[in-house]
């Protein structure tokens, strides 16, 4: 069943996560000519300042999205081979046996074996995924702090291994993504920051979107506030950060309309070709960062519900911000939606993250945008 927008259905769920406990949150839904913007709550819970829906925004890993298309642009120019080691291209970054056998597609979705590099960046995090004995220190310590992306690659590449490359199972990784971002440089002769802007950013006509290279977010923009699972109490902002620790794998910043005019034309085959396209939605089984088994391409995911048309996006997260942007196979149904904060979950006796009322209403909000 096709449904169309229903603004006021829209308007209360949008409002239901607010009242859940979320401080502001905003989206965007398009259903071909008909669009949606909505916004609840607040950008500053100090001054009362409200959320409006043309806010920039702190999108986390839906950076990957822009960096697996750049990556796929050079497969089509056949300066990348998306099943070659990535020895070939990076041997001192991944030497030996295992650059070798890990490829440029087994990065890009993530079934590279490579352990994530944050716990070993971020010491207070070091006991993850054991979240009771992480603490958000680092958060605040590293809040200014400039890293070499070749040395945190070192990290992820010399922690121990997943499992081997290509394994039945992969884990999401920014490990994967950094090193895309080196080979991308390598491949254009220029930094991944202008290579994404010029040809995927530009190239989709986004007048709200770029890579930050400070870490202040220009223009009209939230705060954003993280809780680290009940440990940051109250909530602390995070919106001024220095994006390096994850770099042009995860630190876009964007707008919801600009979200889904992206996502909209990469589905229509206009920032990689349809035959590229297809390898993105050609998914793996991979364990993500939430511990849970999820369906994952090259950058790209689907949401399938039973009954449903597919839908294909990404998620992320930042420090104190989220945002998920998906849209449905033919293009024609959009949502995306921004939320200002973030590991909202206390955590039980046993060290999980507890039920929350914002996640089901998150849940509906999502259910709603998607499928009416």
């Amino acid at each position: 069943m096709r449904n169309p927008l229903n603004p006021e259905t829209l308007n209360a769920a949008i409002e239901n996560v607010h009242r859940a406990g979320m401080p502001g949150l905003f989206a965007e839904v398009r259903d071909g000519e008909q669009v949606w913007r909505g916004a609840a709550g607040v950008a500053d819970v100090a001054t009362g300042r409200p959320v409006t829906a043309d806010m920039r925004h702190r999108v986390g890993s839906i950076t990957k999205t822009f960096t697996a298309a750049a990556v796929l642009q050079q497969v089509e120019s056949g300066q990348i081979g998306l099943d070659s080691p990535i020895g070939r291209y990076l041997p001192r970054l991944v030497p030996g046996e295992r650059g070798d056998a890990i490829t440029v597609r087994m990065l890009l979705n993530h079934t590279s074996g490579l352990a994530e590099y944050l716990p070993y960046a971020y010491p207070s995090l070091k006991a993850f995924p054991d979240l009771a004995n992480t603490s958000p220190q680092s958060l605040d310590d590293h809040r200014f702090a400039r890293f070499d992306p070749v040395e945190l690659i070192e990290l992820g590449v010399a922690a121990p291994a997943f499992g081997a490359p290509g394994g039945a199972l992969g884990l999401y990784s920014n490990t994967n993504y950094l090193l895309l971002v080196e080979l991308l440089e390598q491949a254009t002769g220029t930094t991944a920051e202008r290579y994404i802007t010029e040809n995927v950013i530009e190239r989709a006509g986004l007048q709200d979107t770029e890579i930050p290279t400070g870490p202040y977010i220009n223009g009209p923009h939230s705060q954003l506030y993280e809780s680290w699972f009940g440990m940051i109490d109250p909530p602390r902002d995070y919106s001024v950060y220095d994006m390096s620790w994850v770099g042009p794998s995860a630190s876009l910043i964007s707008t919801v309309t600009d979200l889904n005019r992206f996502y909209g034309m990469l589905l229509a085959g206009e920032i990689v070709s349809p035959s590229s396209l297809a390898q993105m939605q050609r998914t793996v089984q991979v364990v993500s960062q939430e511990g849970k088994t999820i369906e994952y391409g090259l950058g790209l995911h689907p949401v399938e519900e039973p009954g449903q048309d597919t839908f294909w996006g990404h998620g992320g997260t930042v420090w104190g911000g989220g945002a998920l942007a998906m849209t449905r196979a033919d293009g024609k149904r959009q949502m995306a939606v921004a939320v200002n904060m973030q590991r909202w979950n206390r955590l039980d006796s046993s060290g999980r993250p507890r039920p929350h009322p914002i996640d089901g209403a998150l849940a509906t909000l999502y259910r709603v945008a998607m499928h009416g």
